[in-house]
């Protein structure tokens, strides 16, 4: 049985314990969370050892991995922390507030031979993994264009008291809705060479972006849109939606379906000329325990396979996660230097 922790007993804390308290592989021993209220109720039904301090967790408790679920602005040190105590570590996503701090952990986390995951639960949903796998086998051709929208309710109104209206805290759209965008692109077609005509657009909050959109320049001569809004009251709730144009065929999908176009009879098995459509209750594979989603349960059984040697490390691991802060840094530098009136240079 590997012995688990938690860091951050919030929503996604709360979210994690859920599903890896029914692996038949996971003991969760313990939770830190600095609100006594969700300490109380820790110990009391859930019968783990509740803490307020983190670093006393990792001293006294004896873990074999720690899932951290906290404010992004604490990643650095908390996750830096882990790794010292020789630690296999999962942390919610974005990774850190820059590309430098993620690579100090990067290198952590390689030194330790330690398993390394970031939170871009994305990458783990059925529809999406059939569109990398068609992607990777060149189905429709070389790539000429793409856009990833992602649109959502999550802030209505100034969220002044919260760490999310602070973008020194990790807040805003970019870090903490826009990343798994970000990521998703970095997954499908790769991160890329250039970024350029972003705009950050404030729309409820007064100190960080709520909307923003941006245009991706590859080398090879792909280019593509990122356009995210999570303060648009039209929808239920998020919403990502992936359009790619090759030069022989279409795809669009969402977290629910994708329909791909062959313009001539296609190689994959399946699939015929014209438009095919494909519902995720075709092909999804189930999942031992569901909460929110499968994607959630796949994420952490992966992490627990990694750490027991039965899967092979590599899917949303510090380093991917690390190139998505980079380009997340990118799209801000471009944003205020088109706010300056400056010329973008590569």
């Amino acid at each position: 049985m590997l012995r688990v922790g938690i860091i951050g007993f919030g929503r996604m804390g709360i979210t994690h314990f859920s599903i890896l308290g029914n692996h038949p592989d996971v003991q969760i021993v313990s939770v830190c969370d600095t609100h006594s209220f969700m300490r109380k109720n820790a110990e009391q039904y859930f019968h783990v050892k509740a803490y307020s301090d983190y670093v006393k967790m990792l001293d006294e408790m004896e873990l074999d991995c720690v899932l951290i679920a906290t404010p992004t602005a604490t990643h650095k040190e908390t996750v830096e922390c882990a790794l010292r105590h020789q630690l296999h570590v999962f942390v919610e996503k974005p990774f850190t507030l820059s590309p430098d701090q993620g690579r100090e952990l990067v290198s952590l986390a390689q030194e330790g031979n330690l398993v390394n995951q970031v939170g871009y639960v994305v990458r783990f949903n059925d529809v999406f993994m059939k569109v990398k796998t068609l992607l990777d086998s060149k189905a429709v051709g070389d790539l000429l264009s793409f856009r990833m929208e992602m649109n959502g309710p999550t802030v209505l109104r100034d969220a002044k008291s919260s760490w999310r209206s602070k973008g020194e805290s990790g807040g805003g759209c970019l870090y903490d809705f826009a990343s798994h965008g970000v990521d998703l692109v970095n997954y499908l077609v790769g991160a890329p060479d250039r970024v350029t005509g972003a705009v950050l657009q404030s729309i409820h909050s007064a100190h960080v972006e709520d909307a923003l959109c941006t245009t991706y320049l590859y080398r090879n001569g792909l280019w593509g849109n990122l356009m995210v809004n999570w303060s648009d009251a039209s929808y239920r709730k998020p919403m990502y939606r992936f359009e790619v144009l090759g030069r022989d065929g279409k795809i669009i999908a969402d977290m629910h379906a994708y329909k791909v176009f062959f313009r001539y009879e296609p190689t994959t098995e399946g699939f015929s000329m014209g438009w095919n459509q494909r519902y995720i209750t075709d092909f999804a594979e189930p999942v031992r325990f569901y909460l929110r989603g499968f994607e959630f349960t796949r994420q952490l059984d992966y992490f627990i396979d990694c750490i027991l040697g039965r899967s092979q490390c590599g899917v949303s691991s510090f380093a991917s996660a690390l190139e998505t802060d980079t380009v997340i840094a990118r799209i801000r530098e471009n944003a205020h230097e088109e706010e300056r009136g400056e010329k973008w240079i590569a």
